[in-house]
């Protein structure tokens, strides 16, 4: 297919494709599946070769949340049976790091629930990281606290967090009909609140929450104009006594086919594979592989994941390996940009550009940069050459299995009514 020629052409180059080359990429047939996760593999390949990071979820504090985020089993209201519990203490969350570093882990991922944090509860958030950091010297800590008010990402930098967690989830033009007590705009602005504090940024979305493709794109070529080190692609896990509780619209095929698109527009970012692939990959996860760089080991906030010696074995089985603690995640030129300074186009990870010191002199191992007349957010327009690749996906669209199978999917609940520790 012209298309995925281009499309491989420009993930090597870290261009941004054009939004309806996006929109053709979720459109494919079943028959062309596998020429898509091979042509998003030979992006993935590139710079990220065959390794596949782990990470690791505490959940420092589960339920009873205020905001009324419809995916959510923690939400306002919520009726789902699930674990409920104030902060763990600081000895109590770094023995639940310990267990998923044991197994792998490179990134543990502080979660609580809650709008956001007060000052009091960044103060737990560090005391936390630092009892991880005591035990675990080189383990990446990401926190994950909800919308950060002025001057918490700095304190949070300074007590050893690498990383913040704040996904946009789904698309501007769609969020005020998922959440209300806080906007779209929130959201962006702690992401930028984190980069600004020297955090490497982590957002994300979610899929299969009754969204249209073009949300799926918009919200794709948002993250890409925030530009975060990290993008997790979530699978909406329909939770009984949430609002989303019939939203069963996912297939393996469909959530392969996604995962391709993040990795076409998000070329040279970790792409991580989160919530819900066991739900809806199923037997398909390997494949998962050849598109995301990284994925969570263990079990998820309140649903539980798969055995943790089954990833690894999934991996190994796969041809793939997993990645040390010695090893930098992210390409060269990625990994440099803290020394580039801001850029008004969208940070060192995807400007197009070769003026800035350690993005522009690339080795053979990385592509080199695109010229900026490929395109870029603001240009959503398809070029000439796509447009038959538009009509060829389209009409061999019909013919694809995008019947969800809601039969073979059941969603496991961590822990209810019991002592079950978090992560356990």
């Amino acid at each position: 297919m012209d298309l995925l020629t281009t499309l491989v052409d420009k993930g090597l180059r870290r261009e941004l494709p054009t939004r309806d080359e996006a929109l053709a990429v979720l459109a494919t047939s079943d028959d062309d599946l596998l020429d898509v996760v091979s042509a998003a593999g030979a992006v993935r390949r590139q710079w990220f070769g065959r390794r596949v990071k782990l990470n690791y979820l505490v959940n420092l504090k589960s339920g009873l949340c205020p905001e009324d985020c419809s995916y959510c089993s923690q939400r306002l209201g919520s009726k789902a049976d699930i674990l409920k519990y104030t902060w763990l203490k600081p000895d109590q969350a770094a023995a639940a790091a310990k267990a998923g570093v044991a197994g792998g882990a490179k990134r543990v991922c502080l979660v609580a629930s809650g709008r956001g944090p007060t000052d009091r509860d960044v103060d737990r958030v560090s005391q936390t990281i630092a009892a991880i950091k005591d035990q675990n010297e080189d383990v990446e800590v990401c926190a994950c606290l909800g919308l950060l008010s002025g001057g918490q990402a700095e304190r949070l930098r300074a007590a050893g967090a690498d990383a913040y967690n704040h996904n946009l989830n789904t698309s501007e033009g769609t969020y005020g009909a998922i959440t209300t007590t806080h906007t779209y705009a929130d959201r962006v602005d702690t992401v930028q609140q984190a980069q600004a504090a020297g955090l490497s940024a982590c957002s994300g979305l979610i899929a299969g929450m009754g969204e249209t493709d073009e949300d799926l794109v918009d919200v794709v070529f948002s993250l890409r104009a925030l530009d975060p080190d990290s993008v997790p692609v979530n699978f909406l896990i329909p939770f009984e006594g949430t609002p989303l509780a019939e939203e069963w619209n996912l297939t393996p095929q469909r959530c392969l086919r996604i995962l391709a698109m993040v990795r076409f527009v998000c070329p040279d970012v970790e792409v991580r594979l989160a919530g819900g692939r066991e739900v809806h990959l199923r037997t398909m996860q390997p494949l998962a592989l050849h598109l995301v760089n990284s994925i969570f080991l263990g079990d998820y906030l309140t649903s539980e994941g798969q055995a943790g010696q089954a990833d690894l074995d999934m991996i190994a089985d796969a041809g793939f390996e997993v990645e040390g603690a010695a090893t930098t995640t992210l390409p060269r030129h990625r990994a440099a940009a803290g020394a580039c300074g801001s850029h008004e186009d969208g940070g060192c990870g995807s400007h197009e550009g070769a003026d800035c010191g350690p993005c522009g002199g690339h080795s053979a191992e990385h592509a080199p940069p695109a010229e900026h007349s490929a395109g870029s957010a603001h240009s959503p327009a398809a070029t000439p050459a796509a447009a038959p690749v538009l009509a060829e996906a389209a009409a061999a669209a019909p013919g694809r299995a995008d019947s969800a199978r809601t039969d073979l999917v059941a969603v496991r609940r961590r822990g209810a009514g019991t002592d079950l520790p978090p992560n356990a």
